[in-house]
């Protein structure tokens, strides 16, 4: 979640909203009410390895997967058992005084609990003992031992709950990159985002909703990164995002025990309606060498990504060299050329 990397087209589009304004339809459009078609998400149940690699995963759309067997963790995982197991260990956690985090802006603080005083905090509507107001919301995810280095591992940060947890295996063990343990008090909400790994998102407690968005769709998310700057996706500001409303939006409710199928590059934006535990699993569907290595938060963009933006940075500095309306010509040019160069016609 730390890259600031934008996609080639999109700097380029930047570059061209700085040249000429939104059309006054837009504006009209961003007075209007905001009633955005949800497309609700396929669900599959008996779902074994075979099926998934059949039926689902090459369509590189999302999916709830249901009745899977994911152990003991659904049952076991109460506040009093993951408090006893998770002991007196300091964990450190985002501390908001609102329910929506925005990573952009950081309306947040990064604090530090003992483990099992912060499950308790987290499952509270209203705290005693708290570091900013009594409604403040808390979030976990989960680090490596040295985070510059170490990626997060459930077996090796939280052994004694990652017993009690059976991972879908759906990938092959050297494609595995991290276990991601999450805990969200109720009400919060993560900013949009993606991620180039494909991932599971296990809810193994309390009720997650989730909105995504397609890859395809990035074009009127406002990128700042691998971040969307909209950050209420439920009342945005059309008047200063008013292409968001053009966005295709996916969602589901994810119950205890079920479990989301993101692929890589699709945006994502949740909310914890309870208090809730989860666990999300990252691997590497590309070759090893795609990827940065020293990436150990699974969202830096590849290599080869980093290289094009490189370069389209040194095009764009040499555009300055014209006159307005010569850079904006050769500018719209390039948008065009990328279009018909690398747009696929293979997804949605």
């Amino acid at each position: 979640m730390e890259s600031s990397h934008i996609t080639t087209v999109q700097l380029v589009l930047q570059r061209l909203k700085s040249l000429k304004p939104y059309s006054s339809s837009l504006t009209e459009m961003a007075v209007m009410e905001f009633k955005p078609t949800k497309i609700p998400l396929p669900r599959y149940r008996g779902i074994d390895k075979n099926r998934f690699l059949q039926e689902i995963y090459p369509l590189r759309k999302p999916a709830v997967l249901q009745d899977l067997d994911l152990g003991v963790c659904k049952s076991k995982w109460t506040l009093d058992y993951m408090s006893r197991k998770g002991g007196g260990r300091e964990v450190k956690i985002h501390v908001s005084e609102l329910p929506q985090l925005d990573f952009i802006k950081k309306n947040f603080l990064y604090r530090s609990l003992p483990f099992d005083v912060f499950v308790h905090r987290a499952a509270e509507d209203k705290h005693t003992d708290f570091f900013i107001s009594e409604d403040e919301k808390y979030y976990l995810r989960s680090l490596g031992e040295d985070p510059r280095k170490d990626i997060a591992d459930i077996n090796k940060q939280f052994p004694e709950l990652a017993a009690d947890i059976k991972i879908p295996e759906f990938f092959e063990k050297d494609q595995f990159f991290s276990s991601v343990f999450r805990i969200s008090s109720p009400g919060l909400q993560l900013w949009t985002h993606y991620d180039v790994m494909d991932n599971l998102l296990i809810q193994v407690t309390g009720r997650k909703r989730v909105v995504l968005y397609s890859p395809r769709d990035a074009a009127f998310l406002y990128l700042s990164g691998d971040k969307s700057e909209v950050l209420d996706v439920d009342n945005p500001d059309l008047s200063t995002y008013p292409l968001f409303s053009e966005a295709r939006r996916y969602e589901c409710t994810l119950e205890a025990g079920d479990v989301l199928f993101i692929p890589a590059l699709w945006f994502h934006n949740t909310v914890a309606e309870e208090f809730g535990v989860g666990v999300n699993v990252f691997w590497k569907h590309l070759p090893p060498e795609c990827y940065d290595k020293t990436d150990t938060y699974g969202n830096k963009d590849p290599t080869a990504a980093l290289r094009a933006v490189q370069i389209l940075d040194r095009a764009l500095k040499t555009l300055d060299e014209l006159p307005e309306e010569y850079r904006d010509f050769y500018a719209r040019k390039m948008v065009l050329r990328i279009q018909s160069k690398s747009y696929s016609t293979n997804f949605e």
